[in-house]
C-alpha cells in the first residue's frame, strides 16, 4: 500500500472479487480499504490461498488494467528499500511515474520491425504472470534475462509486442580501440555475457558515442539497455549519439523534465516492450527494460545522481543492484573515478578499462600548475594572484591564435561573498546572519539566505561601511577579463544561462563547473581558477570532487600536439593536481580509497546518518538493535536546531545496520512518535 509508515512496510492480503478477476493482474494499481480509509496500492501477486488466519477484505477497485509495475522492478524496489533502510512505498513512487489516464487510452503505436517492435499478439495491458502474489519477488530464481511477465529470450513483453530488438550486426569498436580492453568488452556484450567495467575516458573523448557503441553491442546480443546520465545536457548529447548510430525511434528518454504526459508515454512504451533502450536522468534508474542486458552510468561522481527524496538512493547503487539481481552487464564511466568505482575494481567486481600511456600522452593537453617552484621563481606573486602571469600569457597567446579560451570559476554570481574592507570580517545579514553578496556592480548587498537588502550595512566589529570581495563569482570574473582583454568577446555559462556549445574562435568563455560548453575543435586553453574554493571545502569528497570538475573542463581542450593547454592555479605538489597533470584518476582514486580505509570512512565502511531532534534521535538509537561492531559517532549540529548522529559498521554488516534502523523507525511509527527522524544510508556528505 502507498502508506509511508515504516511499521506498515509489508504486503497485505486481499480477496479479489469475481468481477475484477480478469483485470486484477500483478503490476496494476488498485485501491483498498485500510483502517477505514480508501488508499492506493499495488497488486504484487495472485495466489490461491492466504496464510493470514483472519478475515480478508476485498479489493475495492482496479484503478487501471495497465500492469505498470514489472515484477523485476518490484523486486529491485524491495532490495533498494532494504539497502537504504526505507519503505517500499517510497521507492515505488520513484520507480513508477504518476498515472496519466489520457495517455493510457491513446492508440498504441507499434514501431516497424526494423526498429524495436513487431506486431503484437496479445491484448494490450495483459500480463502473463496472473497467478503470482505481490510482495514476494522471486528475482534470481529464473534464468538470467527472463521476466515475470512471461518474457523469455526472443519472447514478448506485457503488451504483446517484441520485448527487444532483433539481433543486429556487432558494431565497429571505433573509439574503444584506444583502450586495450575496450573491444573485448563490446564483444562480450554482443555475445550476451555480463561484463562489468569501470571506464576512465581519455581527454577529448566522445563519451556519448562510446556509450552508444555499448548499447548497440547489447542489442546485437538480443537484450535491452539502460543508461543514466546526470543532467539534461548530457542526455541531449547521448540522445543524439544513439539516434545517429541506431536511427530514430530505437530508444526513449525518461526524465522528470519531460512533463507528466510525455514521461508516462515513454514509460508505457518501455513497459509494453515497444523499445529496448532507455536513457535518462536518475528518474530512469528503475525503468522496466525487458531482458535488461546492460546498465550504464556516466559521471557517477556528480551529486545529481543522488535522489533527494526518501530513501535517498544513488543511481549508481540502484543500477549495480540491477546488474547483480538480473545478471546484466555494467558500465561505470567518467573523466574521473570515484572511490566507489575504485572499490569495484579492487574487489574484482568490475574490470578497469583504461588507455595505455602512449595513447594517453597523445590525447592529453599540456597541463601546468602555477604554484610549483619554477613558476614561483618567475612570478613570485603567483602564490596569491588570482590570475598569475602563466595563466594570463596562456590566454593571451591562445586568443592571438584565434582559438577559444575556457575559464572555469567554481562560484556563480558576481560577488557571492563579501567582507568588511577595513577589518576583513565576513559580512553577515543583520536579520538572519546569512552571508551577504553583491548581485551586480551597481547593486546593494543582499542576503543569500533571506533575500533582504542590506543597503545601510555597517560592520559590527569596526563600524566600517566599505565592502570588499571575499569570493569572486563567474560574472565578476567575466567583467575583469573583459577589461584585461579589450575587444575580445566574453561569454558566460552558468545557472542563469547554460551554453551547449560555442563556435571556433569564440573568444573567452567563463563557466561554472558542469556548465562548460563544448567548443568546435576544442579549446585552445583552459584556465582553472580559484582552486582554493574547491580544495578547502569541509567535505570528505573535496579532493575527489575537485579533480572531477577539473578533468571535466580539461577534457574539452585540444590535445597537446594540436596546441591545447591547461593551466591550474594551484600548487603542483597537491595530490589532485598531480592526478590532473598525469591524467591518472585511477591513481588518485586508489590513494583516496586507501586513506578512507585507514580512517574508517565510506566506501571502505558503511555509514548511516540519523538526523532529527535530540530526543528523537536518542530514542531511535536506543531502540535499534545495532549489529556487533557498530560505532555511534556524534552528535553534531544539523540545520533547523536538529542534531545528527552517525553509525559506522564494517561493509559486511551493512544489511544488518539497515534492518536495525528500519525496525527502530517502525517501532517509533507504530506508537506514533511525534518528532520525525531522517535516516540516510551512505549519505554524500558526512559534515
Amino acid at each position: 500500500m502507498d502508506v509511508p509508515l515504516p511499521h506498515l512496510d509489508r504486503p497485505f492480503d486481499y480477496l479479489v472479487p469475481a468481477g475484477l478477476a480478469d483485470v486484477a493482474v500483478p503490476g496494476v494499481r488498485v485501491k483498498v480499504r485500510f483502517a477505514g480509509q480508501l488508499v492506493d496500492g499495488w497488486l504484487l501477486e495472485r495466489i490461491d490461498a492466504s496464510a493470514h488466519g483472519g478475515r480478508l477484505a476485498y479489493l475495492e477497485k482496479v484503478v487501471s488494467p495497465e500492469p505498470v509495475l514489472a515484477s523485476e522492478v518490484a523486486g529491485l524496489a524491495r532490495a533498494v528499500a532494504d539497502r537504504y533502510a526505507g519503505n517500499l512505498a517510497d521507492v515505488l513512487r520513484l520507480a513508477v511515474p504518476p498515472r496519466h489516464a489520457r495517455v493510457e487510452k491513446e492508440p498504441r503505436t507499434v514501431p516497424d520491425p526494423a526498429g524495436t517492435d513487431s506486431a503484437g499478439t496479445g491484448p494490450a495491458g495483459t500480463d502473463r504472470a496472473g497467478t503470482d502474489r505481490a510482495g514476494t519477488d522471486r528475482a534470481g530464481t529464473e534464468p538470467a534475462g527472463t521476466d515475470r511477465a512471461g518474457t523469455e529470450p526472443g519472447g514478448t513483453g506485457p503488451g504483446g509486442g517484441a520485448a527487444v530488438a532483433p539481433r543486429r550486426t556487432v558494431p565497429d569498436p571505433r573509439g574503444w580501440r584506444d583502450y586495450p580492453a575496450g573491444p573485448a568488452y563490446l564483444t562480450a556484450l554482443a555475445d550476451g555475457r555480463a561484463p562489468r567495467a569501470v571506464w576512465s575516458a581519455l581527454a577529448g573523448e566522445d563519451w556519448a558515442a562510446r556509450y552508444a557503441d555499448a548499447v548497440a553491442a547489447t542489442l546485437a546480443g538480443g537484450r535491452g539497455a539502460l543508461v543514466v546520465v546526470a543532467d539534461a545536457r548530457d542526455l541531449d548529447r547521448l540522445d543524439a549519439a544513439l539516434t545517429a548510430l541506431l536511427g530514430p525511434g530505437q530508444h526513449v528518454t525518461l526524465s522528470a523534465a519531460l512533463g507528466p504526459a510525455r514521461r508516462y508515454r515513454a514509460f508505457l512504451a518501455v513497459r509494453r516492450g515497444d523499445v529496448p533502450v532507455v536513457i535518462g536522468t536518475r528518474a530512469a534508474m528503475f525503468a522496466p527494460v525487458a531482458r535488461l542486458g546492460l546498465v550504464a552510468i556516466w559521471d557517477d561522481g556528480d551529486d545529481l545522481h543522488a535522489e533527494p527524496r526518501a530513501p535517498y538512493p544513488h543511481a549508481r547503487e540502484v543500477l549495480l543492484t540491477r546488474a547483480r539481481l538480473g545478471e546484466a552487464a555494467a558500465l561505470v564511466g567518467g573523466w574521473t573515478r570515484t572511490a566507489e568505482g575504485q572499490l569495484l575494481v579492487e574487489t574484482g567486481w568490475a574490470r578497469e578499462v583504461v588507455a595505455d600511456r602512449a595513447t594517453l600522452r597523445a590525447r592529453t593537453p599540456a597541463i601546468a600548475p602555477t604554484g610549483d617552484d619554477p613558476q614561483l621563481a618567475r612570478d613570485p606573486g603567483a602564490a596569491t594572484a588570482r590570475l598569475p602571469s602563466l595563466a594570463w600569457t596562456t590566454a593571451r597567446d591562445t586568443l592571438r591564435a584565434d582559438a577559444p579560451v575556457l575559464v572555469q570559476v567554481p562560484r556563480r554570481g558576481y560577488l557571492p561573498s563579501v567582507s568588511c574592507a577595513d577589518c576583513r570580517t565576513p559580512a553577515r545579514c543583520p536579520h538572519c546572519a546569512g552571508p551577504l553578496a553583491l548581485p551586480a556592480a551597481d547593486a546593494p548587498p543582499a542576503c543569500r539566505w533571506c533575500g533582504r537588502v542590506a543597503a545601510a550595512y555597517a560592520c559590527p566589529q569596526c563600524g566600517g561601511r566599505r565592502l570588499r570581495a571575499a569570493v569572486t563569482g563567474a560574472r565578476r570574473t567575466a567583467e575583469e577579463l573583459g577589461r584585461a582583454f579589450p575587444g575580445v568577446p566574453v561569454r558566460t555559462s552558468g545557472r542563469d544561462e547554460v551554453l551547449t556549445d560555442v563556435p571556433a574562435g569564440a573568444g573567452l568563455v567563463v563557466a561554472t563547473p558542469g556548465a562548460e560548453p563544448v567548443a568546435e575543435g576544442g579549446y585552445g586553453a583552459v584556465l582553472l581558477l580559484d582552486s582554493w574554493a574547491l580544495l578547502t571545502r569541509a567535505d570528505l569528497r573535496a579532493g575527489e570532487e575537485t579533480l572531477r570538475r577539473w578533468l571535466s573542463a580539461a577534457a574539452l581542450a585540444r590535445p597537446a600536439p594540436a596546441g591545447g593547454k591547461v593551466v591550474v592555479v594551484a600548487d603542483g605538489a597537491l595530490a589532485p593536481v598531480q592526478a590532473l597533470l598525469r591524467w591518472d584518476p585511477g591513481w588518485f582514486a586508489a590513494r583516496e580509497l586507501a586513506e578512507r580505509r585507514e580512517l574508517g570512512f565510506p566506501p571502505a565502511v558503511k555509514m548511516a546518518s540519523v538526523t532529527g531532534g535530540a530526543d528523537a534521535v536518542a530514542d531511535l538509537l536506543a531502540q535499534a538493535r545495532l549489529p556487533d561492531g557498530a560505532e555511534v559517532l556524534g552528535p553534531v549540529p544539523a540545520d533547523q536546531d536538529r542534531e545528527r548522529m552517525l553509525v559506522r559498521v564494517p561493509r559486511s554488516r551493512a544489511a544488518a545496520l539497515a534492518e536495525a534502523l528500519h525496525t527502530a523507525a517502525g517501532a517509533r511509527s507504530a506508537r506514533r512518535a511525534a518528532d520525525p527522524v531522517r535516516l540516510q544510508v551512505d549519505p554524500l556528505s558526512l559534515f
